[in-house]
């Protein structure tokens, strides 16, 4: 996949069929949307392109918006660039790309710069400032201008139709098996081992605090099992980890604390990414330290029994 960062001054492109969005989390549902991508593409003898962004829109509009990502802009690249798709345009999203219309998009970036053809909308997809444009204006405007304007098909799964949102619900709500499912794969927070208070040292389950990367969904509060990847390791290791404030010691921050199985080694500044198994419990309160110790080992082999069956 060859990907071009768009700026006014782009030459010309080929005609192609083209789809845009955000594409968050590169899941099934966008695959969903790239195979038919690639089917308009195929009946029409023309490349595929993928126009996406570089950054939420809403980060731009709003100074204080803090959006909570499915993956990084480097993840999403690097999971499009497996869906057999030919290019990539990023936006680079300023204030100037907000204000344009629908109409004023397709005109001056989408039909003249980007030669796009055929445009494949995801079934909930909207672009332009104008927030009442919907997808017959696009038709109409794209009819305009010689560009074919079609609504891609939702992947239904289980009654559900796949997106972003829906996937941002189901981790909140610590439902993980459904968020991977849907995702297509284990989702992952990446981020810096930082010093912490040693509380699972003390206790004999010693924690990796991890600072994650901005802007990344963080998980509802409990107990995952998970598996680690570290830096320039050759596998993954299997751990479990606690997203809370630590209750039982009174703790007020939340934190995310990563007890790696069978792993003694310093990780402090070094890179860790986070792969999401199953949510084994809910946070919560207990009446001693000793009873804490006790049902973090219950929490291991739980951990150590799910790994087993992955």
């Amino acid at each position: 996949m060859k990907t071009i960062v768009w700026n006014e001054n782009l030459r010309a492109h080929e005609a192609c069929v083209a789809t845009i969005g955000m594409f968050d989390g590169v899941h099934r549902g966008h695959a969903y949307l790239l195979q038919q991508l690639q089917e308009e593409a195929h009946r029409l003898a023309l490349p595929t392109m993928v126009i996406t962004f570089d950054k939420h829109p809403r980060q731009v509009l709003h100074a204080d918006f803090q959006p909570e990502m499915l993956s990084t802009y480097d993840e999403k690249l690097l999971r499009l660039s497996t869906m057999g798709v030919d290019e990539c345009v990023v936006l680079p999203f300023s204030p100037s790309l907000a204000a344009y219309t629908a109409h004023d998009f397709m005109q001056r970036i989408l039909g003249p710069q980007l030669g796009v053809k055929l445009l494949l909308m995801g079934y909930d997809n909207h672009f332009g400032c104008r927030k009442e444009d919907v997808f017959d204006d696009y038709v109409s405007y794209g009819m305009e201008m010689g560009i074919d304007v079609r609504q891609g098909r939702a992947l239904c799964v289980d009654g559900t139709n796949v997106s972003s949102s829906v996937i941002r619900r189901c981790l909140q709500q610590g439902d993980i098996l459904r968020a991977n499912d849907y995702l297509g794969y284990a989702y992952s927070l990446t981020g810096t081992v930082v010093t912490g208070e040693h509380v699972g040292t003390g206790i004999g389950f010693p924690t990796a605090n991890l600072h994650p990367d901005a802007c990344q969904l963080i998980p509802a509060p409990g107990v995952y099992a998970v598996k680690v990847m570290t830096e320039n390791a050759e596998e993954q290791k299997i751990g479990m980890m606690n997203i809370g404030c630590r209750p039982t010691f009174d703790g007020h921050q939340m934190t995310l604390e990563t007890h790696i199985l069978h792993f003694a080694d310093n990780l402090y500044g070094q890179r860790l990414r986070i792969f999401f198994v199953r949510r084994l419990r809910e946070e919560q309160k207990f009446d001693s330290k000793e009873a804490l110790i006790e049902q973090l080992r219950k929490d291991a082999e739980a951990v150590s029994r799910e790994m087993n069956d992955v």
